[in-house]
């Protein structure tokens, strides 16, 4: 069994390729739980040789070998936080062109990411990124409502309309705060 960033939160994977988007995303530690996943290059390079290892069984291809050194760690974090914008409507930063490469294989058109380190691993999420949207499923990728915690998770509701990834925990404590808060305005 593989161990992604995504599985250390036990949320539910995204399908195809914007899992990888999913999983990027849920580096970043959540409260007091876990570990920045790229605050540190040792921490940084299994998490990206297990995310790309999955993304390449996921997409039939050959799993690309990438170098994280200490000086890609602050432009993928910043790169991280351009998807968290995204994801809350906003505009996205784009550190520089993205490039992505085409080709036809049994009368299929497929998108590859191109470039090396880093820029592979943007190419990456921003391919995966484009076609989740052409797919209609990039409005399924959301990050949890409660401050604290804004783990990326797949919607898996019927009209779309989960806010929070799990509805016992999150759910539950934003709901006891409303009460509270309702309570408190009435006395």
């Amino acid at each position: 069994m593989s161990w992604t960033a995504t599985d250390r939160y036990r949320l539910r994977t995204a399908p195809s390729g914007l899992a990888l988007v999913q999983d990027f995303l849920n580096t970043k530690a959540i409260k007091t739980h876990g570990l920045d996943l790229l605050s540190d290059a040792d921490l940084a390079r299994p998490w990206a040789a297990e995310a790309l290892a999955e993304w390449s069984r996921v997409r039939e291809s050959e799993v690309p070998e990438i170098t994280l050194g200490t000086s890609d760690l602050r432009a993928l974090r910043d790169l991280r936080e351009s998807f968290v914008s995204l994801l809350d409507g906003g505009e996205a930063a784009v550190e520089k062109p993205v490039k992505a490469d085409l080709a036809v294989r049994d009368g299929v058109v497929r998108l590859f990411p191109s470039g090396a380190g880093r820029q592979w691993l943007a190419s990456a999420l921003w391919t995966e990124t484009l076609l989740a949207q052409q797919a209609g499923i990039w409005p399924r990728l959301k990050l949890c409502r409660l401050d604290g915690c804004r783990s990326a998770f797949y919607d898996v509701s019927r009209n779309n309309s989960g806010v929070w990834h799990d509805v016992r925990t999150c759910g539950n404590v934003a709901n006891l705060r409303a009460s509270r808060e309702r309570k408190k305005a009435l006395s």
